[in-house]
């Protein structure tokens, strides 16, 4: 299994996904600030993984505080992550073990989300057939084995033939330098698509069902995914295409009551205009480039996480998933 990223006596290992695929390369980080910085840089990515990384920040800065009391231990972590947890009543020792210990066990249960997820999910997919996915929702945007390509890989790993189509995903390309390389490490076989051409694949029958992930997930099933991922749904909806989202259920924001209140970042003008570092826009030109789209669940055919699989209508069943019970 790709390790995404490890905790080490050295420091927090990455596999730096800025390098791939060309360079399977590693960083190792020894102090939070340079966590901080790999998160920022993009060298890990992936909400999952992001999550992990920032625990692992947190352990490694504690671990190397000087601090010898509570109040030391207090303005170190405070600045670490602006929190002082119930942890403040135990002895230093104890706590710096225990938040090592605590983000060394997120990244075991990330990975067995994943597996479960896939599980859940192997079993919508077909017995063969082309399935397109749209970004890196695989084991480099998580701890390991991924989201909607850990359930291809479950559905493979059970016998079923699959051909994966990777959107490249402009404008950082994470499908063409990311989902491709992963997959052709697992010997699964894909072909590389630029993001324009996904309506013409599914009229010409190529295409038998879409996965992708989710960063954030409405109470309504409203789905935030990289930009992009709305237009691939109304394709698959014309097309009468299945198209799954698969998302660990943290994803799940049952405080959001639809995808209009989900924030969307936007990223650097850059990623537009410049290409490999050569400038492929004119100076001064105006620049769109948000990091997510909001699909409306009415494109979803089904969110699959490691709890189960959801249907329409998403009020009612991820509040089941959740253990809520049904809206009234």
């Amino acid at each position: 299994m790709i390790k995404t990223l490890e905790w080490t006596d050295a420091g927090v290992r990455f596999i730096d996904q800025t390098k791939l695929p060309t360079e399977e390369t590693y960083v190792t980080c020894k102090t939070y600030q340079a966590v901080a910085n790999a998160i920022r840089t993009m060298i890990v990515r992936g909400a999952p993984a992001i999550g992990v990384a920032a625990a692992m920040g947190i352990a490694l800065g504690i671990r190397e505080s000087q601090a010898a009391t509570h109040a030391e231990l207090r303005r170190d972590f405070d600045e670490i992550c602006g929190v002082f947890d119930t942890v403040s009543a135990q002895p230093i020792a104890e706590i710096r073990q225990r938040l090592v210990s605590e983000a060394q066990h997120m990244l075991v249960e990330d990975i067995a989300c994943n597996e479960a997820m896939g599980k859940h999910g192997a079993i919508l997919l077909p017995a063969s057939g082309g399935i397109l996915t749209h970004c890196n929702a695989g084991a480099l945007a998580t701890c390991g084995y991924g989201t909607a390509l850990g359930v291809i890989r479950s559905a493979v790993e059970s016998g079923k033939r699959l051909h994966v189509y990777a959107d490249e995903t402009r404008p950082f390309l994470q499908g063409s330098r990311l989902t491709a390389w992963e997959l052709m490490k697992d010997d699964i076989p894909t072909t590389v698509i630029s993001d324009n051409m996904a309506g013409t694949l599914m009229r010409q029958g190529k295409i038998d069902a879409v996965v992708v992930g989710a960063d954030r997930i409405a109470a309504n099933g409203d789905v935030a995914n990289k930009v992009g991922t709305y237009t691939v749904a109304i394709l698959a909806k014309e097309h009468g295409l299945p198209f799954f989202v698969a998302a660990p259920f943290s994803t799940v924001d049952l405080e959001t009551p639809d995808g209009s209140r989900i924030p969307i970042e936007q990223r650097a003008s850059s990623e537009v205009t410049h290409f490999a570092g050569t400038q492929v826009a004119p100076d001064g030109v105006s620049v769109e480039n948000p990091a997510f789209d909001v699909t409306p669940a009415r494109y979803v055919t089904a969110i699959i996480t490691e709890r189960g699989i959801a249907r329409d209508p998403y009020a009612d069943s991820l509040r089941e998933l959740a253990g809520l019970g049904v809206t009234a």
